[in-house]
């Protein structure tokens, strides 16, 4: 699963992927201190906390899942 962060008037960027077999893949700019990731099964990601929230964190964010 991939987690997106769209700010306004911008195109996506990747925060984090994220599977079961591996450990949390962050993009450039982004890491776990900030954003927190859980996964459970292959079923569900949520993203339970973005730290220390500022003005630059505002934005749309979007999972999405990879077809097999």
């Amino acid at each position: 699963m991939f987690w997106y962060q769209q700010p306004p008037r911008n195109g996506l960027k990747l925060v984090v992927s994220t599977s079961t077999w591996m450990q949390n893949s962050y993009g450039e700019g982004y890491c776990e201190a900030k954003f927190e990731i859980s996964r459970d099964n292959n079923d569900h990601s949520v993203m339970t906390i973005i730290k220390n929230v500022t003005s630059k964190d505002a934005a749309t964010y979007f999972c999405a899942v990879r077809g097999l």
